[in-house]
């Protein structure tokens, strides 16, 4: 496995020092550890989001259904 790369990332302290109290007794190491956790779990979950559809087929009926009721379609 290649080595992992990483950056910075600043945030402000009280933050920091809430974060801190929370992992406290958890199986995180360090507010990083925490964070980083944090964050992916955020970016997979968008990233699904944008895999879905926008909107489901109701809505989108719903949606040209009000277009034609304006005349637009």
């Amino acid at each position: 496995m290649g080595e992992r790369k990483y950056t910075t990332v600043s945030i402000p302290t009280t933050l920091y020092n809430r974060i801190k109290k929370i992992i406290k007794g958890t199986g995180f190491t360090s507010v990083s550890s925490f964070v980083t956790y944090v964050l992916r779990e955020i970016a997979a979950a968008y990233e699904e989001e944008e895999e879905s559809e926008p909107f489901s087929e109701e809505e989108r009926d719903k949606i040209i259904e009000k277009l034609k009721k304006l005349g637009y379609l």
